[in-house]
């Protein structure tokens, strides 16, 4: 059983095929999971009332939202439910707000109510003074979507299956039956042959490997490239297009300015630009929503900075351009009608998972159950395991703790005593762990323990960074990348003697060109 794709839908999936007992496997091109569309996500856990009646995505979008806690619990990533505002800024928007409320009744979507003007200054006192008229909702949250990507793929993998990361399928071919498992099981249908193409090496040195894997069942949920892989198979999707949208980090500073994800009235073709108070308590602000023509396409612009700061102001006008400290762009895929496709390919055996655009990571959990079905449908035997493990141990947070607690960590475990990313108060032991559970980048670290986020953006901390996975992995300093690929930080060219000045012998890492 293969599953293409290592975003927050393909280890969703992964995770709850783990919980049988059958062989699975994870092909994902990235170093790490959730490196693609995931990592550039708004974080929100919809509160099952955006979606329209009668699509995938309103039913999904519901049945997601209230498992997002079991999950959480079980896995540790970050996640709470801070509610949601849905603001009406001109009078047209007043019937929109009540379609949304009635949509989500007819879900049974509970809590939802209209704020008035008073309420909303009581509430949240920062939102434009102008703005008379919100819907809440209690059931919306927010997740941090890297940490629940590597979570749910940590626990498949705890729980047998195999992750091949690095591996980008090239092809795929449709051949007879043959015994793949050594004991005379044939006669079970085709077999699907995946070829996968393993870029790595060190510096400079690029070496390719290519990797054949033989499946019964295929799940395509590969994001940006769902498509391309589709039609490797011989079953092509309808139309898909891209869509990007450009966000902003801001300042700690303003961490409380609101205390709910604050929506505009939807569009067509987005929810629109949101002030979202991350599960860190930091402030996102974005995205933009444009259709690109290129699957690589992750560049911010001055046109999207301008247009988000723009249009934030007219929710909280003491947002400032200025308060920003990161930018990322990230691509959703879009299919015909604007609904999700999740479907068996009429080749048999091969689910598609395409067109998972918002809601996407709240339907994510939902996703994974449909696809399940739809296997078993096919043929797949879903023999339950009796050993299971469905937790993961959480990890520490050495910057949430109470002093006490710092200090008792601290004296019972040496490697906690030290700083590493002064920003977030990130200490080595919580970085070294983040290697064992499967940080292999920068990006990795970061995204585990959030070293670099801060407001110096890892000025401080990456080098120690790049030094503790260096002696964790066994691996040069010039082997050590920011997200894999060719996103080296540091070249192999010593630096001349004569340019060490007064300070004599360096480090190693001092000793590489930057």
């Amino acid at each position: 059983m293969a599953v293409i794709g290592g975003g927050v839908v393909g280890c969703a999936i992964l995770r709850e095929l783990s919980r049988y007992r059958l062989r699975l496997v994870l092909l994902e091109k990235e170093a790490e999971v959730g490196f693609g569309t995931s990592k550039s996500n708004s974080g929100i856990i919809h509160a099952g009332h955006h979606g329209a009646a009668g699509t995938l995505k309103g039913r999904l979008e519901w049945e997601g939202n209230q498992m997002w806690d079991q999950l959480a619990a079980e896995l540790g990533f970050g996640f709470r439910r801070c509610g949601e505002l849905t603001v009406a800024l001109r009078p047209e928007d007043l019937p929109v707000l009540q379609q949304l409320k009635e949509q989500g009744e007819a879900r049974g979507v509970p809590g939802l109510a209209f704020w008035d003007k008073e309420t909303i200054r009581r509430e949240e006192p920062n939102l434009h003074p102008a703005i008379e008229v919100a819907l809440y909702a209690p059931t919306s949250g927010v997740v941090n979507p890297y940490e629940a990507c590597f979570t749910l793929a940590q626990n498949a993998a705890m729980n047998g299956a195999e992750l091949l990361l690095e591996h980008e399928v090239v092809s795929i071919t449709k051949v007879e039956d043959r015994d793949v498992d050594g004991n005379g099981d044939t006669g079970n249908g085709p077999l699907f042959v995946i070829r996968a193409r393993r870029q790595g090496g060190e510096g400079e040195a690029e070496r390719v490997r290519v990797r054949e894997v033989v499946a019964r069942y295929v799940v395509n949920a590969a994001g940006t490239a769902v498509a391309q892989v589709a039609a490797m198979a011989g079953a092509a999707l309808p139309p898909i297009i891209w869509r990007k949208g450009e966000e902003y980090l801001l300042d700690k500073r303003l961490v409380g300015i609101v205390k709910r994800t604050i929506f505009p009235c939807p569009t067509p073709t987005s929810k629109g630009i949101l002030v979202i108070p991350t599960c860190d308590g930091t402030i996102m602000v974005g995205p933009t929503a444009h259709e690109t023509r290129h699957s690589d396409d992750r560049a911010t612009t001055f046109d999207g900075f301008s247009e988000v700061f723009a249009f934030v102001q007219k929710l909280v006008p003491a947002i400032s351009p200025r308060d920003c400290i990161a930018q990322f762009a990230g691509l959703r895929t879009v299919a015909e009608g604007e609904d999700f496709i999740i479907e068996t390919a009429p080749i048999g055996r091969f689910v598609q998972v395409a067109g998972i655009q918002s809601p996407g990571l709240t339907a994510a959990p939902a996703i994974a159950r449909m696809v399940a079905s739809l296997l078993e449908d096919e043929g797949l035997r879903l023999t339950e395991k009796d050993d299971f493990r469905p937790t993961l141990p959480p990890p520490v947070r050495f910057g949430q703790l109470s002093p006490e607690e710092q200090a008792a960590l601290a004296a019972a475990h040496p490697e906690y005593r030290c700083i590493v990313c002064r920003c977030e108060n990130v200490t080595e032991g919580e970085i070294v762990a983040a290697i064992k559970a499967g940080a292999r980048t920068l990006d990795g670290l970061k995204f585990r323990t959030r070293a670099g986020m801060g407001r110096c953006q890892g000025g401080f901390c990456t080098t120690r960074c790049m030094e503790l996975l260096s002696r964790e992995l066994g691996i040069p300093m010039t082997a050590i990348t920011k997200r894999g690929g060719g996103s080296w930080i540091v070249t192999g060219r010593p630096v001349p003697v004569g340019d060490q000045g007064a300070e004599g012998e360096m480090s190693s890492a001092n000793h590489m060109r930057m």
